[in-house]
């Protein structure tokens, strides 16, 4: 009889990763995590606090501390480490600091016999995925990035507040850049099975004109409100990391918007982006392709031109993969 344990390594145990790991422990979606950070006094401590937690939880996870060349088991590597933006910068200027913090993590744990699925959250998620994907020669399918899946999330919540609906009930995807040129194909999105734009003309005298660009905009701001409030985001992203991270590891089928590389689908090749994708044993298995219409299409595009650009800077000027 052959029993295998779930297992997931979180590098980078700041207020992302810890919350993630957190996450994963209280829902008892793994068995084993890992915590993995530069600063080793910090992972340990983290693993002590949440080791505390498991008397009053569902079920008993491991919580450990280890090494890169520890991670040739996992199941998921979690990258969590990254460089935040100052005060000014964009996600997008963040980009090069966090490209080379990347690279020191992804070439030891590689070097450590790891075939298991990365999920990164480092930001700029889209171009440093595309950029893991690229160091670690692993298949597309097994580098994932968190992509816009807590964009939609945000979006369904404020889609939820307008018709007073549970955003749960809500079906809207984000799409493209986790960043500020997402967009979002309206023309697909439902409340309850109904199509969004037929909730809004039935219900006139409710909610009256809804502003659906200035949506989009408070969607893509949602991270920058919290930021300039507590400093950072961390429970919303963590829990979609969490809910990644269940429906790989219990094989669900289920779709989540998170980056991955296209390859032809709605028109695009050889770049990363936030897109409906069905998650399970293997990673991003399918990319679920849905019907826009032509603007939003051309919106989309828009969107994977700005990624193309910063993920060609990064991956010319690095020595390694411009040798191959």
């Amino acid at each position: 009889m052959r029993i295998t344990k779930k297992k997931v390594a979180i590098v980078g145990c700041g207020l992302v990763g810890s919350t993630t790991a957190f996450s994963l422990i209280t829902q008892g979606i793994c068995d084993e995590v890992m915590l993995i950070d530069a600063n080793e006094e910090r992972a340990y401590g983290e693993m002590l606090d949440l080791n505390n937690c498991i008397e009053y939880l569902n079920r008993n996870v491991i919580v450990k501390t280890g090494k890169y060349m520890d991670c040739g088991d996992m199941d998921i590597v979690v990258i969590a480490a990254g460089a935040p933006p100052k005060q000014g910068q964009s996600r997008l200027d963040t980009l090069e600091a966090s490209a080379k913090i990347c690279k020191s993590i992804v070439n030891p744990i590689m070097s450590s016999g790891f075939d298991g699925i990365f999920l990164v959250v480092s930001n700029p998620v889209d171009m440093i995925s595309h950029y893991v994907y690229k160091l670690s020669g692993l298949p597309k399918n097994q580098v994932i990035g968190s992509g816009t899946a807590i964009d939609s999330a945000r979006l369904q919540n404020f889609i939820g507040q307008i018709t007073k609906i549970d955003p749960r009930n809500i079906y809207a995807f984000c799409m493209g850049e986790h960043g500020d040129s997402q967009m979002v194909p309206w023309s697909t999105v439902t409340v309850g099975g109904k199509p969004f734009f037929d909730v809004l003309q039935d219900n006139k005298e409710q909610f009256g004109d809804i502003d659906l660009e200035g949506l989009v905009h408070k969607t893509t701001q949602e991270g920058w409100e919290i930021l300039n409030r507590k400093g950072t985001t961390y429970y919303g992203i963590a829990t979609a990391c969490a809910g990644i991270i269940k429906a790989i590891l219990n094989d669900e089928n289920k779709i989540i918007p998170v980056s991955t590389l296209l390859e032809g689908e709605y028109g695009e090749k050889d770049v990363y982006a936030g897109v409906p994708t069905v998650l399970n044993r293997l990673g991003a298995a399918d990319v679920l392709e849905i019907h826009m219409t032509p603007g939003e299409l051309t919106r989309f595009k828009e969107s994977t031109k700005i990624i193309r650009e910063y993920t060609d800077k990064i991956i010319k000027s690095d020595s390694q993969l411009s040798a191959k």
